[in-house]
């Protein structure tokens, strides 16, 4: 068995950095997250998973098992803007054009994003990493407006997002999924991470839709996704 060699070149990987980040209000009627729209101006997506505190329990004077509780993902979302959509997710409701009422039922949404993955020989652009979130309501926030003077700043907005878990066919349900471009840099497999960017991003004259054939851009389910990744 060979011996462990650490730092060696090409190895010294590293993430950085927030992109495409792009919004599906879930549609109840069609039980899908449809119509994606593009995220502007997102500067950080904290990701923030709690629970699975351990529970010891104790017998015969020792600690006889410990028990896990349920853990949940939860995220911070910042930006210097926001689409027109995610409105509704926020709390708002347009009785007509230009007119916002506020504190209005939350509508749920997705969430999807990109993260760069660079290592010591080619840089920051090497690969990327997709992040899926699904079943997210976004808490109230503050905003803070100032008066304008010889050193201003533009406003970012800041949310709390809580998820629901989704199912997944052989695992217990998930609020979040991670695809890496690098294990799908071979020709097949790159076929099927671009089916997948289609979907979630759209392509010219598409229109959308909830089947796991149908055109993007739309949130698909992660069985579906899965299913994308591992066709023949």
């Amino acid at each position: 068995m060979a011996a462990i060699v650490w730092d060696t070149i090409g190895e010294r990987f590293f993430e950085l950095g927030v992109d495409h980040g792009v919004l599906y209000p879930y549609d109840a009627t069609a039980k899908a997250y449809s119509s994606g729209v593009a995220w502007n101006g997102l500067t950080s997506v904290s990701e923030s998973p709690s629970g699975a505190d351990a529970n010891k329990v104790y017998a015969d004077n020792i600690n006889y098992f410990t028990l896990y509780g349920a853990e949940e993902f939860g995220a911070t979302v910042e930006a210097y803007t926001y689409p027109d959509e995610f409105a509704e997710c926020d709390g708002s409701a347009a009785p007509i054009t230009g007119v916002l009422v506020g504190q209005q039922p939350r509508k749920a949404f997705g969430l999807s994003y990109r993260t760069k993955v660079g290592n010591d020989t080619v840089g920051q652009d090497l690969a990327y990493k997709l992040h899926l979130i699904y079943g997210c309501r976004a808490s109230p926030s503050d905003r803070s407006y100032e008066t304008i003077n010889d050193s201003p700043e533009a406003i970012t907005f800041s949310w709390e997002l809580t998820t629901t878990p989704v199912p997944v066919t052989g695992f217990k349900p998930t609020a979040t999924l991670i695809i890496d471009s690098r294990d799908f840099s071979a020709e097949g497999a790159k076929a099927k991470l671009t089916k997948l960017e289609n979907i979630l991003y759209g392509t010219d004259g598409a229109s959308t839709g909830t089947g796991i054939n149908a055109p993007g851009p739309r949130l698909p389910m992660p069985d579906d996704v899965i299913a994308i990744l591992s066709a023949a």
